[in-house]
């Protein structure tokens, strides 16, 4: 099913880009030299593409076409615009429930956390368009279809965009073990964005910052760390438990 969402060479991705596909992850080769790159460039330039440069070898794994030095992975969902679902949320009398998820990178636990959050009635999930889990059919098999129903965002910066939801009233909830406050302290009935950190690194230190709120899951046994999509479960269905009691 990857193959499907696989585009390779120049001209067909340029091509791609002018079309206005969702273009999830773009390779480049590494000191690549020939026809059409000037132009490619400036198409993805235009349409605020993030891209990668790497070697060949990264290209050749997925193709054996000719691809030029040049592959594209195709968004096989919808994306949606966090700045216009917001006020249209407010606008039909709901209460936002938002998922952040910082520079996760892992497929299946982002699948995972799709699937939860649609199940806990999450309004929308927001990525960063760079060092992000790509969304493809590992993703979307995972969510169990999740990925289809719930609106996914992908931002150029998350940190505007964290900024840009608490501009909007909407409080900001960091989920990491850099606090002492327990998720049953918090007040979930409220509009609310769960930001949830990296496998490795957890919620980047830009955005812990601006959190209104930090908080962490207790722990009593002798592992001190849940999986991200573990955890990402816990919150959201504490915030669906006092939601439903108001």
């Amino acid at each position: 099913m990857e193959k499907e969402n696989i585009i390779f060479g120049v001209r067909p991705v340029i091509e791609a880009i002018n079309a206005g596909k969702e273009i999830d992850k773009l390779y480049i080769q590494r000191d690549i030299k020939g026809s059409g790159l000037s132009e490619l460039r400036n198409a993805v330039k235009k349409a605020k593409i993030a891209f990668s440069h790497v070697p060949i070898q990264k290209i050749n794994k997925h193709t054996s076409g000719n691809h030029q030095g040049v592959l594209a992975f195709i968004t096989p969902i919808e994306l949606s615009d966090i700045e216009t679902l917001i006020p249209t949320l407010f606008n039909e009398g709901k209460t936002p429930f938002i998922l952040v998820l910082d520079k996760l990178t892992d497929v299946r636990n982002f699948g995972a956390i799709a699937r939860t959050a649609e199940c806990a009635g999450v309004h929308a999930i927001v990525v960063p368009k760079r060092e992000s889990a790509q969304i493809n059919a590992d993703a979307i098999k995972t969510s169990a279809g999740a990925l289809h129903k719930i609106p996914v965002c992908k931002v150029n910066n998350l940190t505007d965009t964290v900024m840009f939801l608490q501009a909007s009233g909407i409080n900001i909830v960091g989920c990491t073990e850099k606090t002492e406050n327990s998720i049953y302290s918090v007040d979930y009935t409220s509009p609310i964005a769960i930001v949830m950190g990296s496998e490795e690194k957890g919620i980047s230190n830009q955005i812990l910052k601006i959190c209104d709120d930090k908080t962490k899951i207790p722990m009593i046994g002798e592992i001190s760390s849940l999986n991200v999509s573990v955890a990402a479960g816990i919150i959201l269905f504490e915030a669906v438990k006092q939601r439903a009691i108001t």
